[in-house]
C-alpha cells in the first residue's frame, strides 16, 4: 500500500466532496426551502444537516489523530503501512443515498436555528480541519488508532478512514440535495 498516494485521495475526495457542498449554498432561496414531496429535508437543513454531522465526526477524528500520533512513539509504522490495505467497497455503501436503512442521533438533527452564511462558513472551517489533521498524519500515523464505527457495519476503521467516512456521508446528501433541486425545477 502507497500510503502517502492513499492520504492523498483521501484529501482529492474531500476537496471534492466539500467544493461541491459549497456551491449548495449559491442556490437560490426557493431551491434552498423547497419541501421535497416526501416530506423530507430541504436543501438548507440537510446543509446543516452537514454541518452537524461532520462535528461530531471531528471529535473523534481530532482525537483519533492525537492518539495516533502518541501510539507513533512506541508503535511499529513501517510494519502496520506494509500490512495495511484500504478496503474501498466496505466503504462505498456510506456514499450513497438511499443504500441503506441509516438511523441519525437526535443531536445530528437539524433544528433550522442557523442561516446559510453561517453553515456554510463552519462547513469551509471543517474542511480545514480535516486537511489539518492529514497534515499532521502526514506519515502513514493515522493507521495506528482505530475506533468501532457502528454505520453499516464497518466496525474498526483507522482516522483516515473515518475522514473518508465524513466525506463521504456529505457526498450523500449531495445526491439527496440534486433529487430535492430537481423536484423544485419540475414545480
Amino acid at each position: 500500500m502507497d500510503i502517502f498516494r492513499h492520504i492523498q485521495d483521501v484529501r482529492n475526495h474531500l476537496k471534492l466532496t466539500f467544493d461541491n457542498v459549497d456551491g449548495w449554498f449559491e442556490k437560490d432561496k426557493k431551491t434552498l426551502n423547497h419541501q421535497p414531496l416526501n416530506g423530507g429535508w430541504t436543501i438548507q437543513k440537510i446543509l446543516e444537516h452537514i454541518y452537524l454531522t461532520n462535528f461530531y465526526l471531528l471529535i473523534l477524528i481530532e482525537k483519533g489523530s492525537k492518539k495516533a500520533i502518541k501510539n507513533s512513539l512506541h508503535l511499529d509504522l513501517e510494519s502496520e503501512i506494509k500490512n495495511y490495505s484500504f478496503n474501498k467497497e466496505k466503504f462505498n455503501k456510506v456514499g450513497e443515498h438511499g443504500a441503506f436503512e441509516w438511523v441519525r442521533p437526535d443531536h445530528m438533527q437539524p433544528k433550522g436555528e442557523l442561516s446559510p452564511d453561517e453553515i456554510r462558513s463552519l462547513i469551509r472551517q471543517q474542511y480545514l480541519q480535516c486537511l489539518h489533521c492529514l497534515e499532521i498524519m502526514k506519515n502513514g500515523e493515522g493507521l495506528l488508532y482505530t475506533t468501532t464505527m457502528t454505520v453499516n457495519g464497518l466496525g474498526k476503521i483507522n482516522v483516515y478512514e473515518y475522514i473518508y467516512f465524513l466525506s463521504l456521508h456529505a457526498q450523500r446528501h449531495i445526491t439527496q440535495m440534486k433529487k430535492n433541486e430537481s423536484e423544485t425545477i419540475k414545480n
